[in-house]
């Protein structure tokens, strides 16, 4: 069955779509090969999903693009693009899947600073279209910062599309972001604050590259006064949409985890209770949340967020929390292949909703 597109072209009546995420933890690359129908897609099946460790080497060279110079920086856009549609071809032959209609490639974050306006996530979509010979979706939030908005998160409208059970979707992952719908049914999201990427900076100085179910965390104590500090930072107190990189934690974050002298577990605690406690002041009403992303597996925090927040939690299939992220950047992808909305001015403060992202058609 072909189904029309509003230009009056046809497309099937299902679509398979490969979203590619990579987040600011760099925990691995997520790929989740999705199958979608075309003009329903709330109707989906995700048909594999894998998270592909990053070799050392290209850890390194992602966790240090911050300092990158302009030049290495365009070398390693390049650079990562290919590596990228190296791993692409991989994950399809190792599984033995089709060629997809569709790669959305999220790419991977160096610097967002929308109130400067601008934002970069490396990773060429158009070597990857070239490489794959399959047509590519990249570079999805620089159209968003242009309109005014935060570039960021985007994740919400795939919220609302797949997820509108829930009453709140939060996911933890480098950063915790969390949407939800207000009182005229508008779907709104913001970060609620930084996450992994504190919790996994302070558990390597323990000589750890994360905290396993929070248990550092939960043998440390609280810090009564840097929990203060913490909480009393200007952007937890901002209501615009808001959103955040590397660069708000390394510049007002870690002085203030520099400055203490206490052991590294009473940190983590710490942290771990202002995540909660951030997450839990947006909690206003009664509902179910649905909580993904990498920190879902921090039984330490999910309790803590269950104290703060005060709903019950939805933990959900190994799949769902570990690959959300990737299924719904294939969904961002999809939809803006067909041209349609697929970031929402209520979400990142746009001048209007619009359908972001570069569409490198396959040579």
């Amino acid at each position: 069955m072909k189904i029309k597109t509003p230009s009056g072209s046809e497309y099937p009546e299902y679509l398979t779509v490969l979203g590619i995420m990579s987040g600011t933890s760099l925990d691995g690359l997520d790929m989740a090969y999705v199958r979608f129908k075309s003009i329903e897609p709330e109707q989906y099946e995700i048909v594999h999903a894998e998270t592909l460790p990053y070799p050392a080497e290209w850890e390194n060279k992602l966790r240090n693009a911050y300092h990158y110079t302009g030049q290495q920086l365009a070398h390693l856009h390049a650079e990562y693009g290919i590596y990228l549609s190296k791993q692409i071809l991989s994950f399809l032959n190792k599984n033995r899947l089709t060629a997809p209609d569709l790669i959305a490639s999220h790419g991977q974050t160096v610097f967002h600073e929308p109130d400067k306006h601008y934002t970069l996530q490396i990773g060429s979509g158009a070597h990857i279209a070239a490489n794959t010979q399959i047509t590519t979706v990249s570079d999805f939030r620089t159209q968003d910062v242009a309109l005014g908005g935060q570039g960021a998160p985007l994740v919400p409208i795939g919220d609302k599309i797949l997820f509108s059970d829930y009453e709140y979707c939060l996911n933890i992952g480098g950063f915790a972001n969390i949407s939800f719908d207000d009182e005229l049914g508008n779907r709104i999201a913001f970060d609620t604050g930084p996450a992994n990427i504190v919790l996994n900076y302070l558990a390597r100085k323990k000589g750890f590259s994360h905290d396993p179910d929070g248990e550092l965390a939960r043998s440390g104590k609280l810090i009564r006064s840097l929990l203060n500090k913490l909480n009393n930072l200007p952007y937890f107190h901002e209501t615009k949409p808001k959103s955040l990189g590397w660069e708000f934690v390394e510049s007002q974050i870690i002085p203030l985890l520099e400055e203490t002298k206490h052991d590294i577990t009473d940190l983590l605690h710490t942290f771990t209770v202002h995540i909660a406690m951030q997450i839990g002041k947006k909690i206003t009403r009664k509902g179910r949340i649905l909580i993904t992303g990498g920190g879902a597996y921090n039984r330490f925090l999910v309790e803590q967020i269950e104290n703060y927040g005060g709903v019950p939690i939805i933990i959900p299939d190994k799949i769902l929390i570990d690959f959300k992220e990737a299924l719904i950047f294939a969904l961002l992808g999809l939809l803006r292949f067909q041209n349609k909305i697929n970031v929402l001015k209520t979400v990142t403060g746009a001048r209007k909703d619009h359908s972001t992202g570069i569409i490198h058609y396959a040579p």
